[in-house]
């Protein structure tokens, strides 16, 4: 048998179709910010917000640590003297989440199952908050910000605090600065 050609056709990628463009919104954060204690006082007020439901790992502390940092720990009460509600919303087991919620004087939902509402509703149910006033903050796109969107509320992303090693979230960071360069929006802080 003898070598069949090969030919190399150029074409262009179509542009994505808009139903596309509109699913991929629900992976965008309406705003990021290197690091929660970033997030001010004044900033929260500017956009209505009194509310915000704090990731653990690698928002707060780094990933299965006990402890926090002092910026962290000094963020929390800042936003406690101005009056803003925190509350832990976490993925993780009651076992991680509530004896770290205690440790920083906060109420905590454990087994949220974000990206699924059901924390969001739970936590503005037990704060008599409205969704208009009520933000997620963490670290991932697949967990935190859809979970945000899919429950009507603001998202807020923040970089990770230190990158994890391990094989599956290395894949799924890499998802994520993929999904963040397909953000038209650019999040605005």
């Amino acid at each position: 048998m003898g070598r069949v050609p090969i030919r190399f056709v150029h074409c262009r990628l179509a542009a994505p179709r808009p139903e596309t463009r509109e699913t991929m919104r629900l992976f965008w954060p309406e705003y990021r910010f290197q690091r929660a204690w970033q997030i001010t006082p004044e900033w929260l007020a500017r956009h209505g917000l009194t509310v915000l439901l704090l990731d653990v790992d690698n928002t707060l502390t780094t990933h299965d640590s006990p402890d926090i940092g002092p910026q962290a720990r000094a963020w929390i009460a800042q936003m406690q003297q101005a009056g803003v509600r925190l509350l832990v919303l976490s993925n993780n087991k009651p076992a991680r989440v509530e004896p770290f919620a205690e440790m920083i004087g906060l109420g905590c939902i454990a087994n949220a199952k974000k990206p699924l509402g059901g924390g969001v509703r739970r936590a503005l149910a037990r704060l008599g908050a409205k969704k208009s006033e009520l933000a997620v903050v963490g670290d991932q796109i697949f967990t935190d910000v859809l979970c945000a969107r899919l429950a009507g509320v603001t998202s807020v992303l923040v970089d990770p605090i230190e990158l994890e090693t391990f094989p599956f979230f290395r894949f799924k960071r890499a998802l994520e600065r993929l999904i963040l360069r397909g953000d038209a929006s650019g999040a605005r802080r």
